[in-house]
């Protein structure tokens, strides 16, 4: 079976299951926005995704395949990350501004966009790597690594010079 598209969206329209089994296919950050892809589902049946060009990327919920049983929808891996919390701002921007320079992706939060302690920071949130986590160490700037599934997947953004 090829998907083409998604239709529907459990979190979106939770009336869709409808009294079917759900069963999860569990997608990597990095496989989010691959058009095209071979993926297994439960029993050894094997679905390809072909989306169109242009596809949104896939969310948590999107429905991939449904039938009288069971619908198979899209669940995201959490990520390994640095949730850093700067002081100020002016720590915020010497942070944004050192990490910038390294073309790191970054996604930052408001207070309350986050759950459990970091709930009412602000932050700043990278994909988890070492040397990062030794520029915050040498400057004395709070983080604190964890894994979520981020509102958008981390992209390396293009640049030039």
């Amino acid at each position: 079976m090829i998907v083409t598209e998604i239709k529907n969206n459990i979190v979106d329209d939770p009336d869709f299951v409808g009294g079917r089994d759900i069963y999860t296919m569990t997608f990597e950050d990095l496989d989010l926005d691959k058009r095209i892809q071979r993926l297994e589902i439960a029993g050894g049946v094997e679905l390809g995704l072909k989306l169109k060009h242009g596809h949104p990327i896939l969310r948590e919920g999107d429905v991939l395949v449904a039938n009288e049983d069971r619908v198979f929808v899209v669940k995201i891996a959490p990520t390994d990350v640095l949730v850093i919390t700067p002081q100020d701002i002016h720590q915020m921007g010497f942070v944004a501004h050192s990490l910038g320079n390294r073309h790191l992706p970054a996604q930052f939060t408001k207070p309350g966009e986050l759950t459990g302690e970091l709930a009412g920071e602000a932050a700043m949130i990278v994909q988890y790597d070492h040397t990062v986590v030794a520029f915050l160490d040498e400057h004395g700037i709070e983080y604190q690594r964890t894994e979520l599934v981020p509102p958008v997947p981390f992209r390396h953004a293009g640049h030039t010079h």
